[in-house]
């Protein structure tokens, strides 16, 4: 007997145009992030001195991050695994805008990928303000696409789960649960350095 493989298995997944989009922008701006800060480190080692474009205050300043071991948390800058993560993020939203179906077990290891990048962008989080004392604002571009990133992508990712109740809800919640999760980042980042914010004011 002939077993048939079911058709979005053997197609592809279809993916929302808006949520394909996503995936296309989030690529093209994490992506320009990274090498804007891989841009930065070189000429940090090239010239000690040399004081980088988003370095803008004592506390937005990627200069003080980039110096840090945890920027090199690999051995090597952090930046370069943002240009290869991005770098398929982004061609993978250029396939998903031009309807190509990619496999179901594709976005499921892009899901799992996000995931873990994800929770090396908190990892980062926690040292940005609890260790060093500094926000680099390229990396925080990285850590505002990822974010959003990971809901899209595991939505495209758990298609096959729509009727499990616990996934559903996840499904439907999503940017909710992204914008609680931006306000408990963003609420952090004015209490850890509300004594430097509130002279702005």
């Amino acid at each position: 007997m002939t077993v048939t493989a079911p058709e979005e298995t053997r197609t592809g997944v279809r993916v929302p145009h808006a949520s394909a989009v996503w995936v296309l922008v989030a690529g093209a701006i994490g992506l320009a992030a990274a090498t804007a800060l891989t841009i930065e480190k070189v000429e940090l080692l090239i010239d000690p001195a040399y004081v980088p474009s988003c370095s803008i205050n004592p506390v937005l300043s990627c200069g003080s991050v980039m110096v840090t071991p945890q920027a090199s948390a690999f051995g090597f800058p952090n930046s370069l695994v943002g240009i290869v993560a991005f770098t398929v993020v982004l061609v993978t939203g250029v396939l998903a805008v031009s309807k190509v179906q990619l496999p179901q077990w594709y976005w499921q290891g892009l899901a799992v990928g996000t995931l873990l990048g994800t929770v090396f962008v908190h990892w980062l989080i926690f040292q940005s303000l609890y260790r060093i004392d500094a926000l680099c604002p390229y990396c925080m571009v990285v850590w505002t696409v990822t974010i959003p990133l990971l809901a899209v992508v595991t939505s495209i990712a758990l298609q096959p789960l729509a009727g499990n109740p616990i996934a559903r809800f996840l499904y439907q919640w999503r940017w909710s649960l992204v914008a609680l999760w931006f306000t408990a980042v963003v609420l952090m980042i004015l209490a850890q350095f509300w004594d430097y914010w509130s002279t702005l004011i």
